[in-house]
């Protein structure tokens, strides 16, 4: 079996290309930096390459179709911007929608089209739980996440018709380089979950369709998202937002 993982060379996504080799798998590594670690691995390809680069997603496709078919795809790669919404600059917003939005949307369009992903296979898209939450403070970030979901959704019965399944994932805080960066201040690493343990269930549920949110703490926060949505508004802007810096 082999996997197609974007953002692979750290954080979630190196979890998940560890989690497939452990159980036998090959992987192809997509991410704008070689994942020195793995190098030594014959069954790890990297290619490098910038999501939020038009250009560079044209050249990956060519990559992609002599490394494929696939039977795992999973489109995990993306960046965050945090602070007042109005304070962060244009150009920022246009590189977080391109890598967390447009990019996996091109690449599912390209990969479809071209059959590289086999029958039986599944489509993993790496949503968050500000799906159900929302992010007062990374709003841009939320709002990718959230039409990820729905690009899914959209997805899932035209799918299941070729028989690729096609499922969306709502970590909640990870214990990872990028969420440390974008924590604001005081934060702790106390409820952040382990990739390692949020890889492990992801690939355990590849073969189902549908959204879930990894552990229990995520899921209940999704149930409160879902039916109580002030409440849970009220609850991230406490926990974040009133502590991002004015």
């Amino acid at each position: 079996m082999k996997v197609l993982v974007t953002g692979g060379a750290a954080g979630l996504g190196r979890a998940l290309v560890l989690e497939c080799r452990s159980r036998g798998m090959e992987a192809v590594i997509v991410d704008r930096r070689d994942p020195d670690p793995l190098d030594a691995d014959p069954a790890v390809v990297t290619v490098i390459a910038d999501l939020g680069r038009d250009d560079e997603i044209a050249a990956l496709e060519k990559d992609l179709a002599s490394l494929g078919p696939f039977d795992i795809v999973i489109m995990n790669a993306g960046i965050n911007a945090t602070g007042p919404f109005e304070k962060i600059g244009a150009d920022t917003h246009a590189q977080v929608i391109g890598v967390n939005f447009l990019a996996p949307l091109l690449l599912t369009r390209f990969l479809i089209g071209a059959a590289l992903i086999n029958p039986g296979g599944s489509l993993i898209f790496i949503s968050s739980l500000s799906d159900r939450m929302g992010y007062p403070g990374a709003a841009v970030y939320a709002g990718t996440k959230n039409g990820i979901a729905a690009f899914a959704r959209s997805l899932r019965r035209p799918l299941n018709s070729k028989e690729i399944n096609v499922l969306t994932v709502m970590p909640g805080p990870l214990d990872t380089d990028h969420a440390r960066l974008h924590a604001p201040p005081g934060s702790t690493a106390r409820w952040r979950a382990d990739p390692a343990v949020v890889a492990r269930w992801i690939i355990a549920r590849r073969k189902r369709n549908g959204a879930f949110a990894p552990g229990i703490g995520p899921a209940v926060l999704a149930q409160i998202g879902r039916y109580f949505p002030r409440l849970a508004t009220a609850m991230m802007r406490r926990i974040l937002f009133s502590r991002f810096p004015v």
